[in-house]
């Protein structure tokens, strides 16, 4: 049984920093990529940030990158997103999901390649 728990989120000024880990289980961890989502209050998920096990390939989202670094750790099963100089627009329930194989570039548009989802952990930045 595929699972993946995303833990991590708290409350931070704007400027802050957290890290995110999403620890995943039921599949080859190696043969995948995880993807990381968020969606924010009354909007539609959003696909940020994606990292090719293999190789450690990553792709960000423009509002991200900078500021987001996603990085892996393949004897933990686990993914993890370091968010710096957060932002209030950063305030959203985050997710992380794989896709087998590798990040594609337009992974942020495909969200139909990924079909498990973990509970999500919520991230509030103030102002």
């Amino acid at each position: 049984e595929v699972q993946l728990a995303e833990s991590g989120g708290g409350s931070v000024q704007a400027g802050g920093s957290l890290r995110l880990s999403c620890t995943a289980s039921g599949f080859t961890f190696d043969d995948y990529a995880i993807g990381w989502f968020r969606q924010a209050p009354g909007k539609k998920r959003e696909g940020i940030s994606c990292i090719s096990i293999s190789d450690g390939s990553t792709v960000y989202v423009d509002s991200v990158k900078g500021r987001f670094t996603v990085s892996s750790d393949s004897a933990k099963n686990t993914v993890y997103l370091q968010m710096n100089s957060l932002e209030p627009e950063d305030t959203a329930v985050y997710y992380c999901a794989p896709t087998a194989g590798y990040c594609s570039a337009n992974f942020a548009h495909e969200e139909k390649w990924y079909n498990y989802w973990g509970q999500g952990t919520q991230v509030t930045v103030s102002s």
